[in-house]
């Protein structure tokens, strides 16, 4: 950042006058009127990665002035708070509308997600309309109705921006219901195939004499065989089948994982994994983005509530450095491996890894050797980041997790889970 171009009643600070690769700063503007009524101030912005300014509009309305009190006061320090009422909490609206003819549909289902927990779950009124009190920040909505495609959005709600608008696509075939109830999808199941294979053997029997019956009948039983993967539940983690997890996730908590909803759909994913641990389970994070740190030691699965409040509080800021916090998340994967037990370290990125990225390969192979398998969650991530982000799991023996949408938040990484975890 060059310089800022203002009037004298305007102050500002700054967060950080560079910016790096991958990464945002931070302006903050006061306006000190010297009179009541309405105001507007154009700022001029110069950067060096541009020739013309970036022009920021101020505006507003100074309805009291103190009589005699000097006005002119710095700009606040980006740790004050606000003065005034309480703008943390305020009335939300969100309406339900056919994407083709604009019309409101009425008992839809919305959810609202903040911080990857679902706050509310609420149908709309005869004007598609549901009206609850909300609190600001980044959130997730999820809206469903019978004949059309589940809608959903990632937007940042203020007390001003409080209005929000789900368009639902019709279609007849795909009905998914609000993923907070039992609607898990069962990808791995082919109840179909079974079905047939029992007609068939019941009309053989029908058609079999009597003396053939018995003898069928008279074969003694073999002692029981483990079910496969696919006979099991898909919410079955029963340790009679599923070998001690020890995972460390690598998350990337950079400025481009806060854009619009990509952070929310990994917090998701992350507390329906966190409520699917069992105590001799272990769960650990490290976090990447200017610099790379544990948040989470590995720590018991059975410690529910402790996994999802770490979670809750991630934050997106600063640039990417993925190869430091690929090597950060094996040297902790590795201190609690579990020697009978399934060792992963997971990456949850959006993107490729942008800085000290250069010798993480050699890790990957290193502790593959060791037993520790590397797998890659894509966070609504390009094709062109998709394919490197599978190179790299396959060179570390583990899988390529997309996750684009909400079902894939509440499903994807769990049944990965579950698949490596499995005592074959």
């Amino acid at each position: 950042m060059l310089s800022v171009k203002k009037p004298r009643e305007v102050v500002y600070l700054f967060s950080n006058q560079k910016m790096e690769k991958d990464s945002s700063i931070v302006l903050r503007f006061q306006v000190n009127p010297k009179e009541k009524g309405r105001f507007s101030y154009t700022i001029e912005v110069f950067t060096s990665d541009q020739a013309d300014a970036t022009k920021i509009k101020l505006s507003g309305n100074v309805l009291e002035l103190e009589e005699g009190v000097n006005t002119f006061t710095s700009c606040p320090t980006f740790s004050d708070e606000p003065k005034g009422a309480n703008k943390t909490s305020f009335d939300l609206t969100v309406v339900t509308i056919d994407k083709e003819t604009k019309k409101e549909l009425s008992h839809s289902k919305v959810v609202l997600i903040q911080n990857g927990q679902a706050v509310w779950e609420k149908e709309t009124n005869k004007n598609g309309r549901v009206k609850e009190k909300s609190t600001l920040g980044l959130s997730y909505f999820y809206a469903t109705h019978e004949g059309y495609s589940p809608a959903e959005l990632g937007a940042y709600i203020n007390f001003k921006r409080n209005f929000i608008v789900l368009e639902l696509e019709k279609n007849e075939e795909i009905i998914i219901d609000v993923p907070f109830e039992d609607t898990t999808v069962l990808v791995f199941q082919e109840e179909e195939v079974i079905d047939e294979v029992i007609i068939e053997i019941e009309t053989e029997i029908e058609e079999t004499e009597v003396v053939e019956i018995k003898e069928v009948n008279t074969v003694p039983l073999t002692e029981e065989e483990s079910p496969s993967f696919e006979d099991l539940s898909t919410d079955n983690f029963d340790e009679k089948y599923f070998k001690p997890i020890n995972v460390v996730f690598v998350l990337d908590v950079s400025s481009s994982m806060k854009q619009v909803d990509k952070i929310e759909l990994m917090k998701y994913s992350l507390i329906q994994l966190a409520e699917m641990l069992r105590p001799q389970d272990q769960f650990g994070i490290v976090t990447y983005s200017t610099n790379t740190r544990v948040l989470l030691e590995p720590t018991s699965g059975g410690a529910t509530d402790e996994i999802i409040a770490e979670i809750s509080k991630l934050k997106a800021f600063g640039y990417t450095s993925g190869g430091e916090g690929i090597k950060l998340g094996y040297k902790t994967a590795y201190k609690s491996r579990i020697d009978d037990g399934t060792n992963l370290v997971i990456v949850i990125t959006d993107g490729a890894f942008n800085r000290n990225s250069d010798d993480y390969k050699k890790y990957i192979k290193k502790y593959k050797k060791k037993g520790i398998l590397l797998s890659v969650v894509g966070i609504k991530n390009k094709a062109v980041a998709a394919e490197k982000m599978t190179a790299v799991a396959e060179l570390g023996g583990g899988s390529f997790i997309s996750i684009m949408k909400l079902i894939d938040a509440q499903n994807n990484l769990k049944q990965d889970i579950r698949m490596k975890a499995f005592r074959r």
